[in-house]
């Protein structure tokens, strides 16, 4: 399930070197943390989240096919100042 993820963001971002995913499996659920560069969350997100609806719905048909159940979150990045 990170495999997909990570190519499916690494292909939308400007800085795919920051892409982080972070994966938690739990009694047939995956949690995913996505991390992005601050100026690739707009196009993560999409316009109204279209990009990142698009994206779960993407990762949930794997996980049915899977028998599985995920979760992705889009994290803030925290910024360095």
């Amino acid at each position: 399930m990170k495999d997909l993820l990570n190519f499916i963001v690494t292909n939308l971002v400007t800085k795919p070197e920051s892409v982080s995913i972070d994966e938690q499996k739990d009694n047939g659920n995956i949690n995913l943390n996505l991390t992005v560069d601050p100026s690739d969350m707009g196009l993560i997100i999409g316009k109204s989240g279209q990009t990142i609806r698009a994206i779960r719905r993407l990762l949930t048909v794997r996980a049915i096919a899977e028998n599985l159940r995920v979760n992705l979150q889009l994290v803030e990045p925290v910024s360095s100042q």
